[in-house]
């Protein structure tokens, strides 16, 4: 058995490579599936929600900031 990538076999560097691939590829689904599954989640999210209004204009005339010159 080969410790080192360097004096590997080829046939090492293949099962490297396979693995790899189907880590990869497994990653790439799950997030496929949590994609898909986060917009049927929020198909259910109410669509009309209550309309609040907000009050009046204000004007504040006071300064209470420090100046500094």
């Amino acid at each position: 058995m080969s410790h080192s990538l360097l004096s590997a076999s080829s046939h090492t560097h293949v099962k490297i490579v396979v693995v790899a691939l189907v880590a990869a590829i497994l990653l790439v689904l799950g997030g496929i599936t949590a994609h898909v599954n986060a917009s049927r989640d929020m198909a259910g999210v109410h669509t009309q929600a209550s309309v609040i209004k907000g009050a009046q204009p204000v004007t504040y005339t006071g300064q209470s900031d420090t100046l500094v010159r």
